[in-house]
């Protein structure tokens, strides 16, 4: 049995590719680069700032970090902006419901913290996380496991015995090379096929199925 459970944010527990992309998108206008809305959705999941960064490169610009943190705070700040945007994925409160008070629950996301702790708070969901980590609490990215292992250090589980939920390849391949549990969900952008390639625990569909709390609590 795990004991406990850490959840990523964009694209497992909350649809947020429209307000990501379009916040992405007016920042980058801002200072004339120009890509894909599919670019964006692709590197959901590994942090704004390795996305500034390699969007930099690419344009042929210098890659500050003084730049690269004031265009995370302007993308931030237009996400904060569109919150009322952002629904929760059906099952998401339900489940986060059901472990409440039986099992350790954290939350673990590369979004920055002023936008999950914004939206945790506009959902009404602050009761159900012990831990809330963000892209602020790290120096590497996901597929890096330092944000999988440092919630499960905060919510004092061993990394074996902690189960994560995620959408994106870059997540599962985080939780599985830190030596955790993983569900797989094909709420992101990512196909079923894909995640396989990266071997989850368990895929499945949405937060509602109903193999999903026997597997937390076998």
């Amino acid at each position: 049995m795990f004991e406990a459970v850490i959840f990523d944010w964009d694209g497992t527990l909350a649809d947020t590719k429209k307000v990501i992309v379009i916040s992405f998108q007016k920042t980058l206008r801002e200072i004339n680069i120009k890509v894909s809305d599919e670019y964006i959705e692709r590197r959901i999941g590994i942090g704004a700032a390795e996305t500034f960064r390699d969007l930099l490169r690419s344009a042929k610009m210098p890659v500050d970090e003084k730049i690269v943190q004031q265009l995370i705070e302007r993308k931030s700040q237009l996400e904060i902006e569109l919150t009322n945007q952002v629904k929760l994925f059906p099952g998401a409160t339900e489940l986060l419901e059901a472990l409440h008070g039986k099992i350790k629950v954290g939350l673990a996301s590369m979004n920055n913290r002023s936008v999950i702790v914004h939206m945790v708070e506009a959902n009404s969901l602050e009761k159900y996380f012990k831990v809330i980590l963000t892209a602020d609490s790290v120096s590497n990215s996901k597929p890096n496991p330092e944000i999988f292992l440092k919630t499960a250090f905060e919510l004092k589980t061993n990394p074996e015995k902690c189960v994560v939920f995620e959408d994106s390849i870059f997540g599962v391949k985080a939780a599985k090379s830190g030596n955790m549990g993983c569900v797989a969900v094909t709420t992101g952008v990512y196909s079923k096929e894909e995640l396989e390639k990266e071997k989850p625990n368990l895929i499945v569909k949405t937060l509602k199925e109903s193999q999903i709390l026997p597997f937390i609590f076998q």
